[in-house]
């Protein structure tokens, strides 16, 4: 039986565009920019100076207190300069400039010792020095998400390898090439909460993954592979709690209130590295995909390389693309500049030649109702979008306006061609923000 929520949609997904091509590394010789604020949280310190000369894989950036993490070189070279630069949200944010020799000299590692031997701590500050974040685009400190108030009170570790988001491949791709990875990093995860269970949450519509994940536990009794139903967004945090466990979690809660801790597969092997191995965080998957790339592939890129880099790398556009999108075509970020940084929580780069969402023009809601049925947040997305244009706070607070998970499933379904996820959105981060100050 295949497990999910109430509500959703089933989008295009676009998948067989990159999913059959394998990881590929890159070791572009350009020039790498690395923004010191990666994370949620305070932006890093940096720890050189102009004229330094790095390795790939050395520490770059400290942390700036509890919620901050460190920033490491993805390339050796020597320090530009020390500036601000833009990033894809458009913000000016100060940044480390790495004159890139293309020769990717590495740093020593850091020294390991098994995991039996050290105490839950001491493996929590292994994940915070090696610049650990959530990979899947929230960019969440990973020490501070593994140090619940109660460890004792956590019964449930959860593999978010839904990937439910259209066009991205990058976590099948590791769950098919690097399996024993992703099983020995939730092993770790697991040794630091004594009554969880392991559970690696995957769609059904990625038969060959689940059938490896259940090989390679097979004889694991603190590890399950729950089998989901394909669905967008089934791999948003709260609905994959509720398929995956059955418990409840609401925009006051986090995954640790109801027991839960979830982790994006890309952070979870990012844990293994840097516990099994001492390697820290400097690349990741990035699919680069669309009908407008001529050559569709998951790379393994250091971060810091520029999006136009990037998709040079791909062979470039194959035809105009109206459309560039990082992260899925749901959630992601139109960019404005192939010149910004990817990120520790850049996870695709979309090249559409038809950007359907500028060909639609919105018109009046006729009250369908459709919205209200695909909403897995169960809100009404058509009347708090109303209040949102009206800057009508408490009728959106009244009607659970933070509720809404931003997944855009009601704008994707209207008829009237409303941007209901979008002016949700704006009411919402202002909500959250006058929250936080009070």
């Amino acid at each position: 039986m295949a497990f999910t929520f109430k509500g959703g949609i089933h989008p295009f997904d676009g998948k067989s565009l990159s999913k059959d091509k394998p990881m590929e590394e890159l070791f572009p010789q350009v020039e790498m920019v690395y923004p010191l604020s990666q994370h949620i949280g305070k932006p890093a310190i940096p720890v050189v100076k102009q004229g330094d000369y790095v390795l790939a894989g050395q520490k770059i950036a400290e942390a700036d207190g509890y919620m901050s993490v460190p920033i490491y070189a993805s390339a050796s070279g020597t320090i530009s300069k020390i500036e601000k630069r833009r990033v894809l949200t458009g913000d000016m944010v100060e940044s480390i400039i790495l004159d890139n020799d293309g020769i990717y000299s590495t740093a020593e590692r850091m020294p390991v010792r098994s995991i039996t031997e050290m105490r839950r701590g001491e493996v929590i500050n292994i994940i915070k020095e090696a610049g650990i974040v959530g990979m899947g685009g929230a960019g969440f400190p990973t020490h501070v998400k593994l140090s619940p108030k109660d460890p004792e009170k956590i019964y449930y570790v959860i593999v978010n390898c839904a990937e439910c988001e259209p066009y991205l491949t990058s976590d099948y791709r590791r769950m098919i090439e690097e399996p024993e990875k992703l099983v020995n990093g939730l092993k770790i995860m697991l040794a630091l909460y004594d009554h969880a269970e392991g559970i690696l949450a995957v769609e059904d519509n990625k038969p060959d993954c689940i059938r490896k994940l259940r090989e390679l536990t097979l004889d694991e009794p603190r590890i399950t592979v729950k089998e989901l139903k394909t669905k967008y967004p089934q791999g948003a945090e709260r609905q994959l709690i509720y398929a995956a466990t059955r418990r409840v979690i609401n925009s006051s809660m986090l995954p640790a209130d109801a027991g839960c801790i979830v982790n994006n597969v890309d952070t979870v092997c990012s844990i293994y590295s840097a516990v099994i191995e001492g390697i820290p965080l400097y690349k990741r998957i990035i699919t680069v995909t669309g009908d407008a790339v001529r050559f569709p592939k998951n790379y393994i890129v250091p971060c810091g390389m520029s999006y136009g880099a990037l998709l040079e790398e791909a062979g470039g556009l194959k035809e105009k693309a109206e459309k560039i999108v990082s992260g899925g075509p749901m959630m992601g970020f139109a960019l404005f500049d192939l010149n910004v940084p990817t990120t520790k929580i850049s996870s695709a780069l979309l090249c559409l030649t038809r950007d359907e969402v500028a060909r639609s023009k919105p018109t009046n809601c006729i009250n369908c109702g459709r919205c209200v049925d695909v909403c897995p947040g169960r809100v009404m997305p058509s009347k708090l979008a109303d209040f949102a244009e009206h800057g009508d706070m408490e009728s959106f607070l009244k009607f659970n306006g933070l509720e809404c998970c931003e997944c855009g499933c009601c704008s994707y379904v209207c008829p009237a061609k409303r941007q209901l996820t979008q002016s949700i959105k704006s009411m919402r981060k202002i909500a959250l923000a006058q929250r936080k100050k009070g």
